[in-house]
């Protein structure tokens, strides 16, 4: 079972000076201008599909959640800003906006799409709004939490999607970027489809099923292989995996099978073997043939060694025997993309007579010109599954026939028909600061990740130029961007 405030069984210290300096000095600004209580909306989104690939599954809300519930300046937080100094060396903070910080509490509204749910590039993975102040200070912590578990999750879709139907474990804590990566990356493995995780403490905290036998060093230990699968099997004769491939692979498997042999006459079944390294497509074939041929039809053969999930696809359509998989290295760190390009924008703020401004950044790259407005994401589908995303203002009357357009290509239109079903994703989070939503159990998390991922063309998971799901900007919002970019480039 999931604990109550995981965040605070790790860290017994403050958070909340977890983010970059610049968003506490806008926040001084928005103070000091008397700015601070202006409503604002901020969205979270990322520009690109990770790893080359067609969606991205979005994870961390419980964590930023959690986050947040304790989000306080403590005596010692507002002691280290007091200290900090200006380019005159002169206290960069007034001593007035400290004391404002002392008594900071969280008034904002969020509201955002469940862990598990597909989502795409400019589609908002969480909405902020209220105080400019109070939805500035959460860019940095919400990004640094959402992002990486974000990337993780999709990642560890794309290899279990490779490896199904077999189970993946999540191995890669020893080579995890630090204590947080290994926690953050084993749960979101776990959401992206994993079975279970060698990192036991992330077994604790988060309640993910732990997995794990010996490494090579217990072999090691003794003068021979059969002697140390002899030893393991007497201390723990419910946990046999057997790691075969320190010596010489096949002829560990063959002594892997006379201890199976003997531990069959005391009514206990070894549950597998595991390679770590050579030809696994090879080896396996032949591991299975000995292990079927001495009547160990049931046992597993597990493999490790760098996998991922072109590996995993290729190692199947070769024909290995493998049927679970320990992914480590590559899943924990997203090796091949390390990073999710989120980021975290103002699109509206309200003016001093409490009416919307809508707010577009332009830039001369096309895929950084933001969206303005207050955005929910509505997901069409039929009995088949999913057919488009539509993004558009909260604000906006919406057609009963939408017409969409690709915010990135305006020649890529779809209007959708009012026979089709819908749901919008973004769900009320926190209402003036206080958590309305409870989340779901991780195992129900992971489990919806599964089948809404099933609910899109298998083509869009595929990892070689993958089939592009349709996304498009609701035609009002369309036009309201290019109007305020128009506007823009007219007072340049």
């Amino acid at each position: 079972m999931n604990p109550k405030d995981p965040l605070k069984t790790i860290y017994r210290e403050s958070l909340s000076l977890l983010t970059d300096l610049y968003e506490l000095t806008m926040a001084y600004g928005y103070w000091k201008l008397g700015m601070a209580d202006r409503e604002a909306a901020f969205h979270l989104f990322f520009r690109r599909k990770p790893f080359s690939g067609g969606f991205a599954v979005a994870a961390g809300l419980e964590i930023a959640m959690d986050f947040l519930e304790h989000f306080r300046y403590s005596a010692s937080d507002l002691a280290y800003l007091e200290q900090l100094k200006g380019s005159d060396g002169a206290p960069l903070f007034d001593l007035k906006f400290l004391e404002y910080l002392s008594h900071f509490s969280f008034k904002c509204d969020i509201d955002a799409m469940p862990e598990g749910t597909p989502v795409f590039p400019y589609e908002p993975i969480l909405r902020v709004q209220g105080p400019i102040l109070h939805a500035q200070l959460l860019e940095s912590p919400l990004l640094n939490i959402i992002n990486f578990q974000t990337l993780i999750a999709t990642k560890s879709a794309r290899i279990c999607w490779a490896a199904r139907p077999d189970p993946v474990v999540e191995f890669g804590m020893r080579r995890a970027q630090g204590i947080d990566g290994a926690l953050a990356a084993a749960r979101a493995a776990y959401i992206g489809g994993c079975e279970s995780t060698s990192n036991v403490l992330a077994g604790k905290i988060y309640g993910i099923p732990v997995k794990g036998t010996h490494a090579h060093s217990w072999i090691m230990a003794f003068d021979d292989e059969e002697s140390s699968f002899d030893a393991y099997a007497e201390v723990m004769p419910n946990n046999c995996i057997f790691l075969i491939d320190t010596y010489d692979t096949i002829e560990g498997v063959k002594k892997a099978i006379s201890v199976a042999k003997k531990m069959r006459k005391k009514g206990v079944e070894m549950i597998g073997v595991r390679l770590d390294s050579g030809d696994l497509t090879h080896l396996s074939i032949e591991i299975r043939r000995l292990l079927d041929e001495a009547g160990f039809t049931n046992a597993k053969i597990m493999a490790s060694n760098e996998l991922d999930e072109q590996i995993i696809n290729d190692l199947k359509h070769q024909g290995a025997k493998i049927n679970v998989w320990g992914v480590g290295t590559n899943l924990v760190t997203g090796k091949d993309q390390p990073a999710l390009d989120g980021v975290y924008k103002l699109s509206a703020i309200k003016d001093e007579k409490d009416k919307w401004q809508y707010k577009v950044k332009i830039s001369e790259q096309l895929v950084k010109v933001t969206n303005p407005g207050i955005h929910q994401v509505r997901r069409f589908y039929d009995d088949h599954g999913n057919i488009a995303d539509m993004i558009y203002d909260v604000h906006s009357d919406i057609s009963p026939e939408p017409h969409c357009i690709d915010p990135l290509d305006p020649t890529r239109w779809q209007t959708l028909s009012p026979q089709m079903k819908y749901k919008d994703l973004l769900e009320p989070i926190v209402r003036g600061g206080k958590r309305v939503y409870k989340s779901p159990p991780l195992k129900e998390i992971r489990d919806k990740a599964l089948m809404e991922l099933s609910q899109f063309h298998p083509a869009m998971r595929r990892f070689l130029y993958p089939q592009p799901y349709f996304v498009g900007l609701e035609k009002s919002l369309y036009e309201t961007k290019l109007s305020l970019i128009r506007e823009l480039k007219r007072k340049q």
